[in-house]
């Protein structure tokens, strides 16, 4: 890097580079979401759209899942590399880094091990100590990752955000002024923004004086920038999130919205003279364990709403890079607003062929979870207490009887719990009503005399946005009837990463969850899409890493597996079965079904 790279000010209420009138064309592209091998991909389709910035948000718990782990900033969590490949590319480039950032991500990027300390869970995204002494050591290792990479110091980073959407949440602003005063702190030269929905309960809650405003919408753009101005003036005027497309949940539908719809708000908002951030430009996947949740109420009752693997978000540039009537669009729209032509994009990424893949061996999720320490209690712990990010754990008990009709409550039940008494599977409970497998409400089941109770539980993502930020994985409470059940033996599993699995274990009876291991071989690597159609809920894993949940209540119907996962020959793919299903083959499919 050098002293000689442009500069991206604010002047006079406008955006200047290097002294000259300038105007933002951003889109949004997560680092974290996009194998590392893919980000200069990417990044050539996105500016090949149009675009002169990039924006990407920073997710605190990618980078630090667990307390007892300093932050990493290496392999995929490269921060700094991302960066520099965004920079030789001629890219502009906007950092969100939190420490929240929503973006449907587990629990929108905060480390789930903050709600361990029930003082921080109750402080969270607040000026009380309790969390902003955890924020300031999260930024104490981040931000010097971003400083040296700003536009000030021969970098190409212009602007750095503080929080997000933090009207949407609260009104605490001495919150921002402390993140914003760390910030500063910490060397970041650069202007700082909030961004914020178009409403004067927002705006008022979520921006600082001193600090540039913008704001989030996916439409009625006039509406959104008289609402800004009746709050601020004397700034320019940005779309921090221009939603051209959406995400998907679980037992939804998929979402799509109309290139042409959307390229006449955008060449709206550049005739105008304003600034926009496509969110997405590419959305990418949330691979693992780390698409989030929302979360509604019905009737008093919270409903979770899972969201999807795939981050598609039907965006320009596809989950697999393809670049759809979208682009091509926006591509014309930025053309002739500023009479360039962008660079041409890289090729279309190559597909694999069709094929399937048997599966070979199985053993069950008892064995494994056999194999794993015990921790004991009185009452159930929850996944953050067990130190369990996301995964499953088997909570263990005991209830007399003998009842023909028991009823089991399982209180605090987060998310899919399934049954097992004396070694058979008896029931399956959700916390949700999304699939009749895992229906709501109690279990009744058959008791002996005594019984050995197993309750199985998996969690899905924690959620990521509004008022019920903070849920907890687990149970809380066991109960026969009005009885509380005490005395539990605890294993946990976490499934962020593969575990070690024996396949000389036990395989799984009929209907019982387990691993599943399969084989597929190809020529040379390219993308694949994976589908499990006789499959019920879980994970897959190629050559040990985590593609993401599978669910058949849909709509996503394959699993994104990029180029840079496979290896040319012999292939393993381990299917985490959670939900019971007796699937036989994964099919490898040439093209993606998300709904």
């Amino acid at each position: 890097m050098t002293e000689t790279q442009p500069r991206v000010t604010i002047e006079d209420g406008r955006f200047a580079r290097d002294g000259e009138p300038h105007q933002l064309i951003s889109g949004a592209l997560h680092y974290f979401r996009v194998p590392p091998a893919l980000w200069a991909d990417r990044l050539q389709r996105l500016a090949a759209m149009g675009c002169n910035t990039v924006e990407t948000y920073v997710a605190w718990n990618f980078h630090q899942p667990h307390a007892d782990q300093e932050p990493s900033f290496t392999g995929d969590r490269d921060l700094g590399a991302f960066l520099d490949q965004a920079a030789a590319l001629d890219l502009d480039i906007l950092v969100r880094p939190g420490p929240y950032i929503c973006a449907e991500w587990e629990f929108g990027g905060l480390p789930s091990w903050l709600l361990t300390d029930p003082a921080v869970r109750r402080a969270l995204r607040t000026s009380d100590p309790a969390y902003q002494d955890h924020v300031d050591r999260w930024f104490d290792a981040l931000i010097p990752v971003i400083t040296p990479r700003q536009a000030t110091r021969g970098g190409r980073v212009i602007g750095v955000q503080v929080e997000n959407e933090y009207g949407s949440f609260g009104n605490d602003t001495a919150h921002l002024a402390h993140l914003r005063d760390r910030l500063v702190a910490l060397g970041i030269d650069v202007w700082l923004f909030t961004s914020d929905g178009p409403g004067r309960l927002w705006l008022q809650g979520g921006t600082l004086d001193g600090t540039l405003a913008t704001v989030n919408f996916g439409s009625r753009q006039e509406t959104a920038f008289a609402a800004l101005a009746e709050q601020r003036t004397g700034e320019p005027e940005m779309c921090m999130e221009f939603w051209n497309g959406w995400f998907d949940h679980f037992g939804g539908e998929h979402h799509t919205r109309a290139g042409d719809d959307a390229a006449v708000e955008l060449a709206g908002m550049l005739a105008a003279g304003r600034s926009v951030n496509f969110y997405m430009a590419h959305g990418g996947t949330s691979f693992g364990v780390w698409a989030g949740a929302n979360a509604v109420e019905d009737g008093g009752t919270v409903v979770l709403q899972p969201t999807v693997s795939s981050y598609d978000y039907d965006a320009p540039i596809a989950e697999d890079g393809t670049l759809t009537a979208k682009f091509d669009a926006f591509r014309d729209v930025i053309m002739k607003h500023t009479q360039t032509t962008p660079s041409e994009p890289p090729p279309l990424p190559e597909r694999l062929p069709a094929g399937t893949a048997t599966v070979i061996e199985r053993i069950s999720l008892t064995s494994v979870l056999d194999r794993v320490p015990v921790t004991e209690s009185i009452n159930p712990l929850t996944f953050e207490e067990l130190g369990v990010h996301q995964g499953v754990v088997r909570y263990r008990t005991a209830a007399a009887g003998p009842y023909p009709e028991a009823k089991l409550t399982l209180d605090g039940l987060a998310d899919l719990g399934t049954v097992i008494i004396d070694d058979q599977v008896r029931a399956r409970v959700g916390r949700m009503p999304l699939d009749d497998r895992f229906p709501t409400g109690p279990a009744t089941v058959e008791l002996a005399e005594q019984n050995a109770v197993d309750v199985l539980v998996t969690s899905l993502g924690r959620i990521n946005f509004g008022r019920h930020l903070g849920d907890r994985k687990g149970l809380t409470a066991i109960r026969l009837d009005f009885q509380h059940l005490m005395g539990f033996r605890q294993s946990g599993l976490d499934l962020t990463e593969l575990p070690n699995l024996d396949w000389s274990d036990p395989e799984p009876a009929p209907d019982e969850p387990g691993f599943h291991r399969a084989e597929l071989e190809i020529e040379r690597p390219a993308d694949g899409y994976l589908a499990l159609p006789d499959w019920h809920h879980g994970y897959l894993f190629l050559n040990g890493f985590n593609l993401g949940r599978y669910w058949s209540i849909g709509p996503q119907r394959t699993l994104y597996a990029p180029a840079p996962l496979w290896r040319a020959g012999r292939n393993e793919l381990i299917i985490a079965e959670l939900g019971g299903g007796s699937g036989s083959t994964v099919e490898l499919r040439d093209a993606p079904d998300l709904g």
